[in-house]
């Protein structure tokens, strides 16, 4: 606990320095909080999920927004259960849950006042994120929304140069929709419990005018601190942290890294998360065409442990059916890396990111005393690495034999043992 008040009370000493935002030592404990969790589920489901063709389906067939609302008629997700939802991810080793209440098409999956086009209005007639709140307190899981700015179903919505009218006239108020945005918003966070963070999507449309556009996010950030100082502010625009926000996010990419094209941005001194999918596509709402398209439980570990060395979280997708349930392939790779976590979760949650590896054949998170070498590929015989201070042993994970080591002031030299069938192999270096 001291630990954490002295580097709570050097985070509010940083923080001070930008008068532009302060957050709370609520706020700076909810960051160490996320930081150790280090695996989160990402939830894409919306009226979308009906169609089975992504979450973009409206967008990329250029569907009038009057048609595509009709859809809203037999949208009747009966097969949905918070509680079978809550405990199965949470037994797969997740930390906390952040699920779309409202994606780019504009339908909102909950009971809000601001608009009709939502899940209420649907035969199923339930509140789903009122019900998954609700189960994630019952079962000590955390929960956050995912939220647009972009919004295809309003004419108020001021269209961005690559978006598209689908059907709507362009007269846009940008007053009353970012009125609508803060109303809405202030409904999740006043009615649904302790909200994790507010995941926000969608800048990017209004990137390159000769303009920029004002999305007046100062206010915004105020209003979600206002309301639960607590609560993570977490913006996927690709661009450089702007002041207000809590935790910087990866599209696709690991911290650092811009192989998808979506993060060229310079990495701030946040928090950092790696939101990703379990396919090698480009949706993350149920999509048909994805069964037997999933990446290996291996890769998915593997991308796990790669993630925590960089010293972020993994956010793992899921595109639930239009009944409800999570997709067969989904639960199986999940359930694999739940069982990989209660054998080897030591090395992952609570840790912070190490500077030994190569970043292909071996990674490394560290945790007080303990450095732990995650080999996830073969290859290597020997490495040799550099430490701060003295080695008192090393023992492959839950293992008492002990592998020899040379040590040579901070350099130290070690044999690799790597199995060929091993996922990941993890060596316990331990500091006097």
């Amino acid at each position: 606990m001291m630990v954490l008040a002295v580097m709570l009370q050097v985070q509010v000493m940083n923080a001070q320095a930008d008068a532009a935002y302060v957050p709370t030592a609520e706020n700076l404990a909810a960051r160490e909080s996320f930081m150790n969790d280090r695996f989160g589920i990402f939830i894409h489901w919306g009226l979308y999920s009906m169609f089975g063709h992504g979450e973009w389906y409206q967008y990329k067939e250029d569907i009038d927004y009057r048609e595509y609302q009709k859809g809203m008629d037999a949208f009747y997700p009966a097969k949905f259960n918070a509680d079978e939802w809550v405990k199965f991810l949470k037994d797969c080793g997740a930390r906390y849950i952040t699920i779309t209440s409202r994606h780019h098409e504009g339908f909102s999956m909950w009971d809000t006042d601001q608009s009709k086009f939502k899940i209420t209005n649907t035969p199923l007639g339930r509140d789903v994120l009122k019900e998954l709140a609700d189960a994630c307190a019952r079962h000590g899981m955390k929960l956050g929304f995912y939220y647009s700015h972009i919004d295809w179903h309003t004419p108020d919505y001021p269209v961005g140069k690559h978006g598209k009218m689908l059907g709507r006239e362009n007269k846009p108020n940008w007053a009353r929709y970012y009125t609508f945005m803060n109303n809405q918003l202030t409904e999740l966070l006043t009615g649904y419990g302790k909200v994790n963070c507010i995941w926000f999507d969608g800048m990017w449309e209004h990137g390159g005018e000769a303009e920029p556009f004002d999305w007046q996010l100062d206010e915004q950030y105020k209003l979600i601190h206002r309301l639960q100082p607590a609560c993570l502010v977490i913006n996927n625009h690709h661009e450089a942290v702007i002041p207000g926000e809590d935790v910087q996010t990866w599209e696709r990419d690991l911290p650092g890294e811009n192989k998808n094209g979506h993060a060229g941005m310079d990495m701030g001194a946040l928090p950092l998360e790696t939101a990703t999918t379990m396919c090698d596509h480009d949706n993350w709402g149920y999509d048909l065409s994805e069964y037997g398209k999933f990446r290996s439980s291996k890769e998915l570990i593997q991308l796990l442990v790669r993630t925590a060395a960089k010293d972020a979280n993994l956010l793992l997708n899921i595109g639930p059916r239009p009944d409800g349930k999570i997709p067969e392939e989904a639960m199986e790779r999940l359930h694999d890396i739940g069982s990989w976590l209660k054998v080897n979760g030591e090395t992952i949650y609570g840790t912070r990111g190490g500077s030994i590896g190569d970043g292909e054949h071996y990674v490394s998170t560290t945790k007080g005393k303990h450095i732990y070498l995650h080999f996830i590929k073969g290859g290597l015989k020997e490495v040799s690495f550099e430490v701060d201070g003295q080695v008192a042993s090393i023992v492959p994970l839950g293992s008492n034999q002990k592998i020899e080591f040379k040590q040579k002031g901070r350099e130290v030299k070690m044999k690799v043992m790597y199995p060929s069938t091993a996922t990941d192999y993890i060596v316990d270096v331990v500091l006097k």
